[in-house]
């Protein structure tokens, strides 16, 4: 078994470059490669990059592999890198908990729809950056800012020419699971909306979320404060 290298964490530091470096030639090399070549590619102890290799191993990131020999004598192990995960494999993952939770919330709560409201609204007070005490954001500016929000979880939204206190949202992200649970996934973006707007102290809210006008095009109606709904009370 290689021995760790030890010392200040300065030295840590140089560790996981020179671990990134033996990651990297196996990537580039699919053949695979044996210790005393990765050591002299490196310039590193073989002691140092069996380590390295045990690291990689144990993190998931490296394979190891016996040769055949057709001589009597040791085998000669070489390493290879561990392919990279699937992205599409993950989303479908990510789809997979997210069906789980949204039948939950639907299958268990009493008022889902104020609970899917109450929770994006959190969120929504969560992903805004608050502005200075006793500023409040002018409308224009609070719609660019929300906007922008909605833009960068995947929503690609744009305003209405007609009017500009309607959202058009042409991609949803998490569609597939809106079309079987639309009273809690729709509720969720409608309340990060309205948390979003809250916690900029902006002079609008999101009134309603219409989903699915046409196959792909969610629509979210502003309105002034004063003459908005009051958001539902939080679930018990």
């Amino acid at each position: 078994m290689a021995v760790p290298p030890q010392g200040s964490a300065q030295e840590s530091v140089r560790a996981g470059v020179s671990r990134q470096r033996v990651l990297e030639l196996l990537r580039a090399t699919p053949e695979g490669l044996g210790v005393q070549d990765l050591a002299d590619r490196t310039g590193l102890h073989t002691n140092t990059v069996r380590f390295h290799l045990d690291r990689l191993v144990a993190d998931g990131l490296a394979q190891r592999h016996v040769e055949e020999r057709a001589e009597p004598g040791r085998p000669r192990l070489s390493f290879t890198a561990a392919p990279r995960p699937d992205p599409a494999r993950d989303s479908r993952n990510y789809q997979f908990l997210a069906e789980i939770l949204a039948s939950y919330v639907a299958g268990t709560v009493d008022r889902p729809a104020a609970a899917a409201v109450e929770a994006g609204h959190t969120w929504g007070r969560y992903l805004t950056e608050r502005p200075a005490p006793y500023r409040r954001v002018p409308e224009e500016e609070a719609v660019t800012r929300l906007l922008r929000i909605l833009d960068d979880i995947g929503f690609a939204p744009e305003l209405a020419a007609e009017d500009p206190r309607q959202i058009r949202i042409p991609h949803c992200p998490f569609r597939e699971v809106a079309e079987a649970h639309r009273e809690v996934v729709c509720a969720i973006h409608l309340g990060l909306m309205r948390g979003a707007l809250a916690e900029m102290g902006a002079p609008v809210t999101a009134d309603r979320l219409v989903p699915f006008v046409e196959p792909s095009l969610c629509v979210a109606h502003l309105a002034p404060i004063d003459t908005a709904p009051t958001p539902p009370p939080p679930s018990r």
